[in-house]
């Protein structure tokens, strides 16, 4: 019989906007989530349940997950299309409800806020990068950066300053005048990151985030990314279908039919290749 998945929703903007080196080790899927952490739980996730109606069939899109995430931790949720991914990522930023079942972000329980709240939770708490990097072509780099900030009622002056501190720590302060149209899609994917950090958020969810790279320019972003987990201590939860980007996460939990079938830990460093090596090196002789 021919199997049915309900349509997963993408990561959408346009609400804030418009208001291993390692052997990796492996888990068993019904294993507990427990153990050796002393870190924090920023995201501990409860019997959660997503359950679609096609027509007379419900589908569980989620299927009675349990797991926790902590802080300052890179996780991959890893998974092909229809597996359940993209709705667990939805739920753990509020843009969805669970059917069933708990999500406690920072010890306040999201699934039961209001709408209302769940904006103010998304404006506050949380930052996104995007595939599809979702900058505005009527804005120049440093005023996309800056945009969230305007939502939490900061002056231009200020998000503008703070902006500018978050472009030079991923690299693109050079870029800040340039229009979308007129940056690379690293450059942009650069400054998608840094509009997600400006807000100095809880949790950074993102959505593919090199899909629409070439190789070189996703080994610079897999190391901007690590390199903003370690140093800022931030926690960074991706959504991916590639099984070689999610080999630099710190963890992977695998998702398949709504459940997880696989927690593995341990990553790979993304390394500079020699020629990015030299020119790094030259960049710091100078």
């Amino acid at each position: 019989m021919e199997r049915f998945y309900a349509p997963e929703r993408r990561l959408d903007l346009a609400e804030e906007q418009l208001a291993v080196s390692s052997v990796p080790e492996k888990q068993d899927a019904g294993e507990k989530d427990t153990g050796k952490e002393n870190r924090p739980v920023v995201i501990r996730v409860k019997n959660l349940y997503k359950i679609y109606r096609v027509g007379d069939i419900k589908v569980r899109a989620l299927d009675g997950l349990d797991f926790d995430i902590y802080k300052g931790e890179f996780v991959a949720i890893v998974g092909t299309s229809g597996s359940g991914k993209s709705t667990l990522l939805n739920m753990l930023a509020g843009l969805e409800k669970p059917t069933k079942g708990e999500i406690e972000i920072g010890r306040v329980h999201i699934e039961k806020m209001t709408e209302r709240q769940l904006v103010s939770f998304r404006r506050e708490k949380v930052g996104f990068i995007f595939q599809a990097y979702n900058l505005l072509n009527t804005m120049n780099a440093l005023e996309n950066v800056a945009l969230p900030l305007s939502f939490r009622g900061v002056s231009r002056k200020q998000r503008l300053k703070e902006a500018r501190k978050y472009m030079d720590l991923v690299g693109v302060g050079g870029q800040a005048r340039h229009m979308p149209n007129q940056m690379s899609g690293g450059q942009q994917q650069r400054v998608g990151i840094a509009r997600a950090l400006v807000v100095k958020p809880q949790i950074i969810f993102a959505d593919e985030p090199t899909g629409n790279l070439d190789s070189k320019t996703t080994m610079e972003v897999l190391r901007l990314m690590q390199k903003i987990v370690r140093e800022q201590n931030q926690t960074l939860v991706m959504v991916t279908h590639d099984n070689n980007l999610a080999s630099y996460a710190d963890r992977r939990i695998r998702i398949m039919d709504g459940r997880i079938v696989g927690i593995e830990t341990g990553g790979r460093e993304a390394l500079y290749g020699n020629a990015e090596k030299k020119e790094c090196n030259d960049n710091e002789s100078k």
